[in-house]
């Protein structure tokens, strides 16, 4: 491992306590680097004010750099750029169509989209359109990861049929959605539209809360005798290149 990973791990165990801060030792158990390296590389972290040492309790917390570059880049950070990479990849992986959202007020935002050329079914993902939450991949993904008042909300309304497939009774749907949290995705399995299957997965932010998700959207023939495993852990393993909050290996 290089010396600028090493760096970067060193800097993760600390902020990953910040509130505490860590000593010598125990950046070492947390770590694994040797005394040697980590000595080092703590000593020009802190000469860069990208860590600081408190004498008083002989621990390190996160510096003041860091922390201006951290809000730098949040303050600047299109969750749409961000992410292409890791959307165009997941096309390249899988074909069919792709997608990008967000959560807004009850509803999710397709924000970004790529879609065959060849592609024979008539879709309603345009960038900027809306969707529902209960009945969709990525919508499930928002609810599930979501707030209490936006939970809230959804439910305070009747759930919308919009095919025989979907969910409309409260207590399943709560029952999907701790699925949905558990297994780290969300299928839409001809929910909103008939002949449609979505695999959806969420977009982490720096502070583990779901900042966005991500769908695979295929003809629902194409899975008539279910999902491979595969699959379904592209999407994932895609949505969380994209995600902001990655472990430091």
């Amino acid at each position: 491992m290089s010396s600028l990973a090493n760096a970067f791990k060193l800097i993760k165990c600390v902020v990953d306590e910040q509130a505490s801060g860590l000593n010598f030792t125990q950046i070492l158990n947390r770590s694994g680097l040797p005394r040697s390296s980590a000595h080092r590389l703590l000593k020009e972290l802190t000469s860069l004010s990208v860590l600081t040492y408190e004498t008083e309790t002989k621990t390190y917390r996160g510096g003041f750099s860091l922390a201006a570059l951290g809000a730098q880049v949040t303050s600047n950070f299109d969750i749409r750029q961000a992410c292409r990479p890791a959307l165009k990849a997941l096309h390249e992986a899988l074909g069919n169509v792709v997608t990008l959202s967000i959560c807004g007020e009850d509803s999710g935002i397709y924000i970004d989209k790529i879609e065959p050329k060849d592609f024979g079914l008539r879709l309603h993902s345009e960038i900027g359109k809306s969707f529902p939450l209960h009945c969709t991949a990525m919508g499930k993904v928002h609810l599930a990861h979501g707030s209490g008042p936006l939970r809230a909300r959804v439910f305070s309304e009747p759930l919308d049929a919009f095919t025989e497939a979907t969910i409309t009774d409260p207590d399943a749907l709560q029952a999907e959605l701790e699925r949905v949290r558990i297994q780290g995705y969300a299928i839409d399995d001809e929910e909103i539209s008939r002949g449609l299957t979505c695999i959806g997965a969420p977009i982490f932010g720096l502070n583990g809360e779901v900042i966005a998700a991500m769908s695979l959207t295929a003809p629902s023939y194409v899975y008539e005798t279910g999902i491979p495993d595969a699959v379904i852990e592209t999407v994932r393993e895609h949505a969380e290149q994209a995600s902001l909050r990655k472990s430091i290996d």
